[in-house]
Parts: structure tokens; sequence; C-alpha cells
């Protein structure tokens, strides 16, 4: 898919973005593509591409760009190696809900600006911690987000006090949840309470489980599940199809 590699002002500096889109002129509907606790690498270009390639602008941007030139993690071992994962949770414990949602402004207005993208409101999708932070958007910029997937993504409906459920009142766009079986992160009574939340709030909203394991969206993740991931593919495409 065509691309191009630019920059977006922030409130606290500049951040790489890489912005993908479909063969043609355009315009397209556009949605904000969060990775997981790896970040952006080859493997997020590809499903950016992916994505593109159903008839969307996706930008993808570097949320770690506020630690500059920031080594790679390895994601076959980053789990393992002790060092490596005590970088990699300092790295996702320095992105606040504030951060996320002052970030996610000026990704808006920057598709905004962009010939290629159409209309004022947008699509979030994301995974793992990127899939907590397309809810948190939608929750703490709501006029600016029509539809927002989250796949195994964790910490969704907890006791802590900025728990994304807590936003449900705030929250206008459509909602598709995708969570992962067995994950710690997200158990089957966050997500009771989560749809409980939404439910209450009248937000349009689906939650499901699937059958394989945290990771199972994303392909250089070992708990990559071919099929659970064809299944998120055609979620999202029902989703921003009827909502974009």
């Amino acid at each position: 898919m065509p691309h191009i590699t630019d920059t977006v002002t922030t409130a606290e500096g500049s951040c790489p973005i890489r912005l993908f889109t479909p063969d043609g002129t355009g315009p397209w509907a556009g949605v904000v593509m969060y990775p997981d606790a790896g970040g952006v690498r080859d493997t997020f270009d590809d499903m950016a591409a992916t994505l593109a390639g159903f008839g969307y602008a996706v930008l993808l941007p570097d949320v770690y760009y506020r630690h500059g030139e920031w080594a790679p993690f390895d994601m076959g071992t980053v789990f393992s190696d002790a060092s490596e994962r005590n970088r990699l949770f300092a790295m996702i414990r320095g992105i606040t809900p504030d951060m996320m949602a002052s970030d996610a402004s000026a990704f808006f207005a920057y598709l905004d600006g962009r010939p290629e993208v159409r209309g004022d409101r947008y699509g979030t999708t994301g995974y793992c911690m990127g899939g907590r932070t397309s809810v948190v958007v939608a929750g703490r910029v709501p006029d600016r987000v029509a539809a927002a997937a989250s796949f195994h993504g964790g910490g969704l409906a907890t006791d802590q006090p900025d728990s994304p459920h807590l936003l449900a009142e705030d929250i206008t766009a459509t909602l598709y949840i995708g969570g992962a079986q067995d994950d710690s992160s997200f158990t089957p009574e966050q997500a009771e309470t989560l749809g409980k939340a939404l439910t209450a709030a009248g937000v349009q909203h689906t939650i499901e489980t699937y059958p394989a394991a945290h990771g199972f969206a994303v392909p250089d993740n070992a708990p990559y599940d071919a099929e659970a991931a064809e299944r998120h593919w055609a979620a999202m495409r029902d989703l921003f199809g009827a909502t974009l």
C-alpha cells in the first residue's frame, strides 16, 4: 500500500507517524492504529497496510516518541530478558491517559489537514496496551471518534480511578472489544463490568472473547493465531464499514 512518513506536532514534541492509504486518489475515512507494547515495527507497518487495503487512510504513530530514538524490542525475547522487560514496562507506564488524549487530538488534527482523508470523525483501533488507548481516546476525545476497536487490550475495567470503563458516559463511538481467553489483564469479570458500564451509558458495543491467547492478532507475537487474526480483520471491516 502507498504510504508516507511524517511527523505530527503534539503538545510535547514531534511524533513520527506513517500514513498508509489504498491505491487511488481518495479521499478515505481515517483510522488511527495504536500498536501493542512493542511499539511500531515492521509487523505494524504490514498491519496498517492491510487495514488501508480495506479502504481507509491509516495513521500509525510512534507512541514512544517521548523517548527519542528508542531501541526496538525483540518480541521473541523481551519478556524473558529481565532488563528488556523492565525497560518495556517503564515505557508503558510512561504513557498516561492525559497523554493519550492529547496525542490523539494532534493525530486527528493532522488527519483533518490531509487531502487523502475525509470527514472529521475517525476510527481508532489498537492491540494490547494500544487496545486500552483506543478505548481511552474514545472516552476522552468523544467528538472525534466514531468507532473504536480493541484487540486483546488489557486494563479496560479495573478498580483504578483511570479505568477506561469509567469513561462510558462520555463515549459516543461504537465500540468493538475482542478479548483473549485466559487473559489476566481482561478477565470475564472485567468484561462483564465493562459491558454493564457501556450498556448503562447507552453505548453501542460488542464484547467477544476469542478462543486464543493474549497477542493473537499480531504476527510477530508468540501467541499469534492465524484464525483469530482473520476474525479480527473481519470484525474491523464490519465495524468501520458501518460507522465511518
